[in-house]
């Protein structure tokens, strides 16, 4: 089980120099830039908008993205850097380059040449058309969904992971899935704003019908979208798929096939080159909806199936076919969808297919030069430092048992902490890669990934693998490897800047160590114990102690309501807004420790706590298009930005004294309704 966030932290001189000899600082001059501030709030009516308040009443939301801030910030640099190496790669002569960069350069160059593909036509999907227009039986339809060459979403979908009962093993995994918009909400929700949101995403289908040159579009849409519609009612909700209690399903193949009849199994993995008899294991998530989802696609005629994959094949790859397709597509995903109102640039979005279909052979040349070992170096020590901290803190606390405190700090002690990139790169040599011929490649690389992952399903789990490539602007915590782990791009301001204030890095980047480590101990990650086994290793008192703490905190979050009629969903957030709150109260205690009992100094009028709080705020900073945080508010796990920088920040007792937050401020907690966690 991964979870993700996007940030980092440091100890007292490992960080900074001290203030007024330190080199400039990306942000103002101890790291906060204050004239982003909004003073006129008071800080308990709303902090997200005193520490960003006057940046958010002028931040303009670039035409080509969904959202602007901290976080997208670094995304555009990353772009930038990687859009460079490019630049770089293209710059020498081709008999230079290495083979593997040989292949970065032509995928890159393959899918920035537009005229190229404009020239083709939709000739380059044609075999592929054919070959969904010529299917005959549900037996076809299923091998097709289930050729991980094509990689088309499906009602059923399956995939490599890790054993969350043995983590030293690979499993088959199935979930659900084969929706076109973003969540079952978008199908099932009573709302002003989704039923246009439909309308618009049928008459999507029937556009790219027509352009493919096939007849009846907007018959074949309305089709479509009814099979979509049953989908979506047989389905999870997403509080539900996130609970390790419940997706937790292992069963033999046979019994999967007793389970849910109607689905052609054997032709679904015909594809896959596992061999699945009858006593293989696998692993079901939604396993109630399994038996519906098999009906749906039993009664579902093959030629509906046949319009479905035409219309979803279409997305896939409107972005490798001439620009009228990636236009189309781009004014419902992007326009429709986000708000956007421009696409990003092809070479931008070139470097991100680059990134995604050989991240390591390019986050090799990122690292290279932009990652240097001695960054690595202070940020394992930053990571140390938090891990101190925290086992510290569990020793003080009065809800906890002697026990379930013992189990917590094994956990502690074994985790494993990856920086900035791994120790053994990706081999990338049976990757073929060819310049005239994206479909193919895209097509080759979603082979030798799918290869690299199920050949070794029945092999020991190789922990020194990573999730992220070190081009990526995020972090996360793996529970079953019991790992936490910080690409290179992460490491950089507003999150990390060596050369600011200790209370900024540690508000920053360690409030995201926090969030990470605590990832191990929300309300899903605390079900794995030390070795990443999903195995309980809470006393029941405690176990109902945390639950109660968690509860509360789900209400609190239930109560946001970022957009008329939409809240934030507690239960489906819970694992992000308890690592939130976890992680800064922890950096807050490692910051204090880092003083080493030495008052902290007051810095343009603002305390230690106050530019540690101010930090936490900043990196929070964002501002999204109303189609964006609606998106993010059914289908994503994360809480907004705002209800990220006030959730976290209303239940630390220290940020009521920091500053001076008293009953009658509109986020004001009386003191029993804070939950603490750590």
């Amino acid at each position: 089980m991964r979870r993700t966030l996007v940030a980092l932290l440091g100890a007292g001189a490992v960080i900074t120099a001290a203030y007024g000899d330190a080199p400039k600082t990306e942000y103002g001059t101890w790291g906060f830039d204050t004239a982003a501030m909004d003073k006129t709030v008071k800080p308990g009516d709303d902090f997200f908008l005193y520490a960003n308040g006057n940046w958010y009443k002028t931040a303009q939301i670039p035409p080509d993205r969904a959202s602007t801030g901290s976080f997208q910030n670094l995304r555009i640099l990353s772009e930038k850097r990687m859009q460079e190496i490019a630049a770089s790669l293209d710059a020498k002569p081709y008999d230079q380059l290495s083979a593997e960069e040989k292949k970065l350069r032509d995928l890159y160059d393959a899918y920035v040449d537009q005229t190229a593909l404009d020239a083709k036509g939709i000739g380059a999907a044609k075999p592929d058309l054919d070959r969904i227009a010529h299917l005959k039986t549900r037996e076809d339809v299923a091998a097709m969904l289930g050729d991980p060459r094509l990689n088309l979403d499906s009602p059923i979908n399956f995939g490599i992971g890790i054993n969350d009962k043995n983590p030293n093993a690979y499993s088959i995994n199935l979930g659900q899935g084969g929706l076109g918009m973003p969540d079952r909400d978008y199908y099932l929700r009573d709302d002003a704003e989704l039923a246009k949101t439909r309308d618009a995403y049928k008459t999507h289908m029937a556009d790219m019908f027509k352009m493919a040159g096939i007849a009846d579009g907007e018959k074949r849409a309305q089709a479509v979208y009814d099979l979509e519609h049953k989908i979506a009612d047989a389905e999870w909700a997403n509080a539900d798929r996130r609970d390790e209690d419940k997706v937790y399903n292992p069963m033999t193949y046979a019994e999967l096939k007793a389970m849910a009849p109607q689905m052609p199994w054997d032709a679904l993995f015909s594809r896959s080159g596992l061999k699945m008899d009858a006593n293989r294991q696998v692993i079901v998530a939604e396993k109630s909806a399994f038996p519906k989802l098999a009906a749906i696609f039993a009664d579902t005629p093959v030629e509906t199936w046949r319009d479905y994959m035409t219309v979803h094949y279409l997305h896939t790859y409107a972005a490798y076919l001439p620009k009228s397709f990636d236009d189309a597509d781009f004014a419902f995903y992007g326009t429709t969808l986000q708000g956007n109102s421009q696409q990003l640039p092809r070479s931008a979005r070139a470097a991100h297919l680059v990134d995604g279909a050989m991240g390591e052979a390019l986050g090799k040349l990122y690292v290279a030069k932009y990652f240097p070992p001695e960054a690595k170096a202070k940020a394992v020590e930053l990571v140390h430092n938090l891990l101190k901290a925290y086992e510290a803190d569990i020793q003080t606390l009065d809800w906890m048992s002697p026990a379930t405190k013992a189990k917590a700090e094994e956990k502690i002690h074994k985790f494993t902490i990856k920086i900035g990139y791994p120790d053994h790169w990706r081999d990338y040599s049976a990757l073929t890669v060819k310049r005239d011929d994206l479909i193919g490649d895209i097509q080759r690389a979603n082979e030798f990934e799918w290869n690299r992952q199920s050949r070794r399903i029945d092999q020991p789990t190789d922990k020194t693998e990573w999730g992220m490539s070190p081009p990526t602007v995020n972090a996360y915590n793996n529970s079953q490897w019991n790992e936490i782990v910080f690409p290179a791009a992460i490491m950089q301001p507003p999150f990390f800047d060596p050369n600011a204030d200790d209370a900024v890095n540690y508000g920053g980047i360690g409030a995201v160590i926090g969030h990470e480590i605590s990832h191990g101990f929300d309300d899903q990650g605390s079900k794995f114990d030390s070795d990443g086994s999903f195995n309980n290793w809470w006393t029941p008192e405690d176990l109902k102690v945390f639950q109660s703490k968690t509860t509360a905190l789900g209400k609190q979050y239930d109560s946001y309501e970022p957009l008329p009629g939409i809240h934030v969903n507690g239960a489906f957030t819970m694992g992000e807004n308890v690592a939130d709150n976890a992680g800064i109260a922890i950096a807050l205690k490692a910051y204090h420790i880092s003083l080493q009992g030495k008052p902290a100094p007051v810095l343009d009028g603002f305390t230690g706590d106050q530019r540690f709080y101010l930090s936490f705020g900043q990196i929070w900073r964002g501002k999204l298009r109303d189609g964006a945080l609606r998106s993010q508010l059914l289908s994503n796990e994360h809480s907004p930005p705002m209800q990220r920088a006030i959730g976290a920040t209303r239940n630390q007792n220290e940020w009521y004294a920091a500053f001076d937050v008293k009953p009658g401020d509109k986020y004001y907690l009386a003191p029993d309704q804070r939950v603490h966690l750590w």
